[in-house]
């Protein structure tokens, strides 16, 4: 695996991206000193590295980011309490951070603007990151379900251990 500097638009287009994504913090989100490993066969960037970390994948089909658990990380930081986040009861995080799938009967509050397809951050009710995914339900409707999958889990917090 090789990684490159990004080029000044590439870095450009990765920000816009990312602020189009995730409410305007492309700038905060995607560093100067970001690394990219490129695709061998189309040369397009493939997934984003920080301090030898992945924050995101870069979808091929429709060039959207996908969060990887130290992207949630980072965006948990970056961004003020609810944004993006699905907040679920301390009963169940154990059961998610291993990579299960958030049920709308686990979750005690959503941000409410979020919307289903939405790259999400899974925290528990004292604000720790659990897990990051992709919301399969609006947000201001989650809390309010008692059945179905509202968070399609990409990676758990347990999994990097």
């Amino acid at each position: 695996m090789r990684l490159y500097r990004p080029t000044p638009s590439e870095l450009l287009e990765l920000r816009s991206i990312a602020s189009l994504q995730f409410k305007g913090v492309g700038d905060h989100f995607i560093p100067d000193n970001i690394l990219v490993q490129r695709s061998p066969s189309t040369y397009r960037i493939r997934v984003i590295y920080l301090d030898n970390k992945p924050l995101a994948s870069l979808r091929a089909a429709d060039y959207r980011l996908l969060l990887r658990i130290y992207g949630g990380m980072r965006l948990r930081k970056i961004l003020d309490f609810p944004l993006l986040r699905v907040i679920v009861s301390n009963k169940y995080s154990n059961f998610i951070a291993e990579g299960g799938n958030v049920f709308a009967a686990h979750i005690v509050y959503a941000d409410p603007g979020i919307r289903p397809y939405d790259e999400v951050i899974v925290v528990n009710e004292d604000d720790e990151i659990i897990a990051v995914g992709r919301a399969l339900l609006p947000g201001y409707i989650m809390s309010f379900f008692s059945r179905g999958e509202a968070v399609r889990v990409r990676e758990g917090i347990k999994e990097l251990v």
